[in-house]
C-alpha cells in the first residue's frame, strides 16, 4: 500500500512539473545552461513519469537555492494538478482553505463580505458580487471590480485562495484593497479601500413590505439555511398584505444546488427545474414536485447574479411564470462537486453544466432578461432604502403592480 502511495504521490508531482501549475508568474531574468550535477542514488532513465517524478523532485531538494519544505513541495503539487486543467473553478484546498469554504456555505465567516473568482481571460481576482450589507458593499465595491493587492502585495487568480486568507481576519480590524475599476466609457482606474472586517452573518433571505400590497424578498447567496430563511421571509410578508412579491436576484453568487432546488420548489409548478449533464452524457433532471405558490412575481437579476440565480432564473423565466428585470447575468452554467479529504483538506471540480429547462445553455452567456434595465453607473446602492435611485426595482414594482391589477 505504502508503494502504491509513493507511486501516486510522484504521478502527482510530474503532471505540477510538465505543467508548471504552482509556478506563479515569476519573471525569467536569466537562464543558466550547464550539465546537470545528478543526484546520488536517483535512476536518470527519466523517460518514464514516475522516475521523473523522483528526479525532479530530488533535483530541487538538492540544488535549489532557496528554501523549500516537503509540504510545500506537496501543496504546489496538488494544486499544480488543478491548475493545469485551467479552470478557475476547479480547485485543490489545503485544510484551512478548505474550512474557510465549509464556513462560507454555513453562512458565517470574518471577512469583508465580498465573493470573487478568477478571472478567466486577464487571470485577476475579479468580485463577482458584494454581499448585502457587508463592508465590502459599504465600501462601494461594485461587480467586475478586479483586486490587484492586498496590503500593497500583488495577487493574481493563481494566488485567490491566499488571497482570500488575507483578506479576511478578526473583526474591527482593517484591510487594505487596490481596485481596479474597468469601464467601456472611461480608462481603467486604480484607488485603495480602507475596509474594516466584520463577522458576516448571513441572512441570505429576507423580506419586508414596499408598501400596502407589495413585498420585496432578496435572496443573497444559497446556503445551508436559505431555504428556511426563504420561508420565513415569504410567509411573513404574505401575512403583511403581500399580493405579489418582488424577488431580488442581484448580486447573488450563487452557492449550494439543493438549496436553489428547496426554492424552485416553492415558485415554480411540477416539472423540471434545472438538467445537468457530464462530459460523457451522463444527464441528471431536478425536478419541482411540491405545490406551488401562486403569488403574482417579478424578479430582478444583474451582471452580479451568477450560478445557482440563475438556475432560478432561467427556469422561472422558461415557465414563464415572472418577468425577469435588469441586466444580462453573470454567467456560471457549471457545476462543482466538493470532496473532503481524511487531512482536512479537500477539493473542488467541475463535474457537469447545467441547462434551464427549455435546454438554454447557461455558461457565459447568462440569463437575458425580459425587460433590460441598467442602472446609471453612478448608482452603486440598491434595494428598498434606496429606492428613489433604483430604477431597476421601480420598474419591477410597475410591472408586479399590472399583474395584482389584473
Amino acid at each position: 500500500m505504502k508503494c502504491v502511495k509513493n507511486r501516486i504521490a510522484a504521478m502527482l508531482l510530474i503532471l505540477l512539473a510538465l505543467y508548471g501549475g504552482y509556478q506563479l508568474g515569476q519573471a525569467r531574468a536569466e537562464w543558466e545552461y550547464r550539465d546537470a550535477v545528478i543526484p546520488e542514488g536517483v535512476d536518470t532513465d527519466t523517460g518514464q513519469t514516475l522516475e521523473k517524478a523522483e528526479y525532479l523532485k530530488t533535483f530541487i531538494q538538492q540544488n535549489y537555492l532557496f528554501d523549500t519544505t516537503e509540504e510545500e513541495m506537496n501543496e504546489g503539487m496538488l494544486k499544480g494538478l488543478f491548475l493545469s486543467l485551467e479552470d478557475p473553478y476547479s480547485q485543490y484546498m489545503n485544510a484551512d482553505e478548505f474550512t474557510a469554504l465549509m464556513e462560507d456555505n454555513a453562512g458565517s465567516f470574518g471577512g469583508i463580505g465580498i465573493t470573487v473568482s478568477p478571472g478567466e481571460e486577464d487571470n485577476l481576482i475579479t468580485v463577482v458580487a458584494p454581499i448585502r450589507d457587508t463592508p465590502g458593499e459599504r465600501a462601494g465595491i461594485q461587480p467586475g471590480d478586479k483586486i490587484i493587492k492586498i496590503e500593497g502585495t500583488e495577487y493574481t487568480g493563481d494566488q485567490m485562495d491566499a488571497a482570500v486568507k488575507e483578506m479576511r481576519g478578526e473583526a474591527g480590524t482593517n484591510v487594505n484593497i487596490t481596485i481596479r475599476r474597468l469601464s467601456p466609457e472611461r480608462p481603467p482606474e486604480e484607488f485603495d479601500l480602507e475596509i474594516t472586517r466584520e463577522i458576516i452573518n448571513i441572512i441570505s433571505a429576507q423580506g419586508e413590505m414596499l408598501n400596502d400590497t407589495i413585498g420585496y424578498l432578496a435572496i443573497s447567496s444559497f446556503d445551508e439555511n436559505t431555504d428556511r430563511y426563504f420561508s420565513n421571509a415569504l410567509k411573513e410578508i404574505k401575512e403583511q398584505g403581500a399580493q405579489g412579491i418582488v424577488l431580488d436576484l442581484r448580486n447573488n453568487p450563487g452557492g449550494l444546488l439543493d438549496s436553489v432546488l428547496a426554492i424552485a420548489d416553492d415558485l415554480l409548478p411540477e416539472g423540471p427545474v434545472v438538467i445537468t449533464r457530464t462530459k460523457n452524457g451522463q444527464e441528471v433532471v431536478e425536478r419541482s414536485d411540491r405545490k406551488m405558490d401562486a403569488i403574482p412575481m417579478t424578479v430582478l437579476i444583474n451582471k452580479g447574479s451568477a450560478s445557482a440565480s440563475e438556475i432560478l432564473a432561467g427556469a422561472i423565466q422558461d415557465y414563464e411564470r415572472a418577468p425577469i428585470i435588469g441586466e444580462t447575468s453573470f454567467g456560471k452554467g457549471i457545476v462543482q462537486r466538493i470532496i473532503p479529504l481524511d487531512d482536512g483538506s479537500g477539493f473542488k471540480l467541475t463535474v457537469s453544466e447545467y441547462y434551464t429547462p427549455e435546454e438554454r445553455k447557461i455558461h457565459e452567456i447568462g440569463v437575458v432578461p425580459d425587460i433590460e434595465v441598467a442602472p446609471p453607473e453612478e448608482v452603486l446602492s440598491f434595494g428598498p432604502e434606496f429606492i428613489d435611485t433604483d430604477i431597476q426595482l421601480q420598474r419591477a414594482m410597475e410591472e408586479l403592480q399590472k399583474q395584482i391589477g389584473e
